[in-house]
């Protein structure tokens, strides 16, 4: 019976990826001359030192440093420009054409999965596990919820045209009152939803709420989070502003967005509820610095600078009480998405190495509630995987260049292999 198992084994897609410096996506130890096997779209084993397989594809990382793929846990795939009145009138062809420019530009910066935090939806999903084109693994709610006249609603405030029925954008819909609230959270479960996205407090691009307006009711709130849970998933939110921050956690919000006014004190309710801050501080930078060009609402701007800072100061105050912070950029633009990388180094100016490598790992992956399978370098795991030339944890602009990037795997499959 031995025999028969070691020649089946034989037989299987094995890939051996040696002489590897390895950051595990959790262990603050970097261990060098490591091994990596690969059996079909799962890490089998990680050793140290040589091991071999007859007839396997074997590889030496030449001491380069190897860890999982990234994920991005806040992204738009239907978001090829800032302006969203635009993105509303796009036929959703066109706008599936622009979504596989993006994903496949994510993957190639070393994304091997993100969470689509409004829009993308249960076609874009099949087409890459179709191998239509090639994306990331793809997580994604549907169209992102919103009240009337909250950050989800693009309608101008001064529509004269009366509208008896409800918005619904490339990206958001308008729901109202707890019924609709619950019936469109399930409609959106049905269509293969991965998680919910609610919006609770106002925004920067959106036309007519300011941001510190809170949104949704207490009981509409409480919809969204028991229907996510008959399907043992989560909700994410949108919150800009401490109150609505305290809010989502207190009425069971898994994910908070942004985060970007986060008090001492709702740290430390953030810890003991165990929920997560994704902070997005990419597209905070991006508008800083583009956004009167790119037409975003005067309200909007007049907000940005602060918001930024803000936001650093929430990410250091979360990180003082222990509260998990994931890693997310929240881009819109073609010309912007290519900055995703640049993340990481914006996170150093509050923000220890090891701790944002980590958030773009095993925090990312306890988040999608893919803990064990994907953010990690261990037995079990997908075999999402990317090398680089150098240690990020002494350069992060290594992310930013993807020739410093010579091998991708996702899903045992290569992306990327110039070795």
């Amino acid at each position: 019976m031995d025999a028969l198992n070691n020649e089946a084994i034989q037989q299987m897609n094995i890939t051996v990826l040696s002489n590897a410096r390895v950051f595990d996506g959790e262990s603050e130890d970097i261990r060098d001359n490591q091994s990596v096997v690969i059996e079909g779209d799962r890490i089998r084993e990680v050793v140290d030192g040589n091991t071999s397989f007859d007839d396997a594809d074997h590889i030496n990382c030449g001491g380069r440093f190897l860890m999982p793929g990234l994920i991005d846990a806040h992204f738009h795939a239907y978001s090829p420009t800032f302006d969203i009145q635009s993105l509303d009138r796009m036929p959703m062809s066109l706008l599936a054409n622009h979504a596989s420019v993006l994903l496949e530009g994510a993957l190639g910066r070393g994304f091997t999965s993100v969470r689509d935090a409004g829009g993308a939806d249960i076609g874009l999903a099949l087409a890459i596990e179709g191998g239509l084109f090639k994306g990331p693994r793809l997580f994604f709610c549907g169209k992102a919820l919103s009240q009337t006249g909250g950050h989800g609603d693009m309608r101008p405030g001064d529509e004269v045209e009366p509208c008896f029925c409800a918005y619904q954008g490339a990206l958001t819909t308008v729901v109202d009152g707890e019924v609709e609230v619950r019936k469109t959270v399930r409609d959106n479960l049905r269509k293969g939803a991965t998680q919910i996205k609610l919006f609770l407090s106002g925004g920067v691009l959106s036309p007519t709420d300011p941001v510190w307006m809170p949104q949704f009711s207490e009981d509409e709130i409480l919809a969204a989070v028991e229907e996510a849970a008959t399907r043992r998933t989560y909700v994410m939110a949108h919150c800009h502003t401490d109150d609505s921050v305290r809010r989502a956690a207190e009425l069971g919000i898994r994910s908070i967005e942004h985060g970007s006014q986060i008090s001492d004190g709702t740290a430390q309710l953030l810890a003991e509820k165990g929920s997560y801050v994704v902070p997005t501080l990419s597209v905070v930078n991006v508008l800083r610095k583009f956004g009167e060009d790119l037409g975003a609402p005067r309200k909007g701007l007049d907000e940005i600078p602060a918001l930024y800072t803000q936001m650093l100061e929430a990410i250091a105050s979360c990180r003082n009480h222990g509260v998990s912070i994931g890693f997310g950029t929240d881009l819109f633009g073609s010309d912007f998405h290519p900055l995703q990388s640049h993340e990481f180094t914006l996170r150093t100016e509050v923000d220890q190495p090891i701790d944002v490598l980590r958030s773009a790992t095993s925090v990312n992956a306890e988040i999608l509630n893919m803990a064990g399978e994907l953010g990690c370098i261990a037995p079990g795991a997908y075999a999402d995987i990317i090398l680089l030339e150098t240690n990020p944890l002494d350069d992060f602009s290594v992310f930013e260049t993807n020739s410093q990037m010579p091998l991708i795997m996702k899903s045992g499959k290569w992306v990327r292999n110039e070795l």
